[in-house]
């Protein structure tokens, strides 16, 4: 896998696609040659759902979330419910890393013609929380800083699993 942060051209659109794709491939190098067992661990005892296969799950449906349901304004179908509002990084434990990345990485292809033939300043079809319909430029911006920081979680859980940093 090949990561760049620099994008061919410097228009708006280019910048934030090729960051976007950043952050994403980073998650994914992340978890390059972690065994099946370190990828399920939750090393941090204050932090019981947080793991390699966890994380991952919890990008996908966070872009799932952004994209389909409040930018499209698609029906909900997220694994999360009021009773387990992070049931996505729960359930992750039980599905191989390998399959939660390739679902990522499909979803991803997906996200990426959705954006491709979008006008970046294309309300979201959902309100967001305060009610404003928030443009796709912004999602967009949300899910670099989302994934982004979650960057900085699975290193540390790489770390600890397996001694392996700066990916």
């Amino acid at each position: 896998m090949t990561r760049t942060d620099m994008p061919t051209t410097f228009d708006e659109r280019a910048s934030l696609t090729t960051f976007l794709d950043y952050v994403r491939d980073t998650a994914r190098a992340k978890c390059d040659g972690v065994s099946a067992e370190d990828a399920r661990k939750a090393p941090l005892p204050g932090s019981p759902l947080m793991t390699l296969c966890g994380l991952i799950n919890h990008l996908r449906w966070v872009e799932y979330y952004w994209f389909q349901v409040a930018f499209l304004g698609e029906e909900d179908q997220g694994p999360w419910t009021d009773e387990d509002p992070d049931r996505e990084m729960r359930i992750a434990v039980d599905i191989p890393l390998a399959e939660l990345l390739a679902e990522y990485e499909a979803q991803s292809a997906r996200y990426r013609e959705l954006v491709a033939a979008t006008d970046l300043d294309a309300k979201a079809k959902t309100p967001s929380r305060n009610g404003t319909h928030v443009n796709l430029r912004w999602v967009i911006l949300h899910l670099i800083e989302e994934t982004a920081r979650h960057n900085g979680h699975l290193d540390m859980l790489r770390e600890l699993a397996d001694g392996q940093t700066g990916v």
